[in-house]
């Protein structure tokens, strides 16, 4: 029985393979921050990330991996904690 892949989690999949950086959902990219999907959309507008875009739908974006490792850098700096700490290593 083929396993059922979300459209996002296809469209990370075919950008992770065909280009040097590394690119998250919005929900994979909220749960590393503990925020829900749409805290995670309105983070993402708060503080200018970038979004790339799936060309299926408007609404519809990928987030670098390496802005998202960035906010949890300065988020570990303030708290004195270790990246190893993170989500993103569970």
């Amino acid at each position: 029985m083929q396993e059922f892949k979300d459209w996002n989690l296809k469209v990370k999949e075919t950008f992770n393979a065909t280009s040097k950086e590394v690119v998250l959902t919005v929900t994979e990219a909220g749960r590393t921050l503990g925020l829900s999907k749409d805290n995670m959309k309105q983070y993402v507008e708060k503080h200018k990330l970038t979004k790339i875009p799936i060309s299926r739908s408007v609404h519809r974006y990928l987030l670098l991996k390496s802005e998202l490792d960035q906010i949890l850098d300065n988020r570990f700096d303030d708290y004195s904690l270790s990246p190893k700490d993170s989500l993103l290593n569970r």
